[in-house]
């Protein structure tokens, strides 16, 4: 039996794998940068937390105040971040560099902020919030995207590479046997 077949990782589909990484990914980065969100809303950092856009934007009950209300929206955000990490992934996976995250995250922040603004009730205007809010908001957007873009072209690269040496691998094994 060849150490190939026994170690089982190359009977594993690159693409599927792949795809899984950038699933997980995508859900971390969520709940991993929302929390970072919940924290500046209150350390007094910004005027918005996730559950600003996620939960008070369309339910006004009580529950949504408490810590429950973090809990869902975290975990919205994470599923959330899951279909923004597949965009990332369709549109910018080959962009092997900071500044494809940085770009992504503005233009997720731009998204909410302004273009989506009619969506989101709950939060004020670009032009009526804080310089402190809009600078901690578009901060969190692109370090979150700079870790989505990174992890991704990381995860793209190290699969295009294993790839590429396998097939090397059985060019030089038909070699060897011909």
């Amino acid at each position: 039996m060849s150490q190939e077949t026994r170690s089982g990782a190359q009977n594993v589909n690159p693409a599927a794998s792949l795809l899984g990484k950038v699933a997980v990914t995508g859900f971390v980065g969520g709940i991993f940068w929302s929390i970072i969100g919940i924290f500046s809303y209150y350390f007094n950092f910004a005027e918005v937390g996730p559950k600003t856009f996620i939960l008070r934007s369309w339910l006004k009950t009580e529950w949504t105040d408490g810590w429950l209300g973090e809990i869902v929206s975290i975990f919205i955000c994470g599923f959330l971040s899951i279909a923004m990490a597949f965009i990332y992934y369709i549109l910018l996976k080959k962009w092997y560099s900071m500044w494809g995250g940085v770009l992504f995250g503005i233009v997720c922040w731009i998204f909410i902020f302004i273009m989506f603004h009619p969506v989101y009730p709950s939060i004020p205007p670009v032009q009526e919030m804080k310089l402190e809010t809009i600078i901690s908001t578009l901060s969190i957007f692109v370090i979150y995207g700079v870790f989505i873009g990174y992890s991704i072209a990381y995860d793209y690269y190290d699969a295009h590479i294993k790839e590429m040496q396998l097939t090397q691998k059985k060019q030089n094994n038909k070699k060897s046997q011909g």
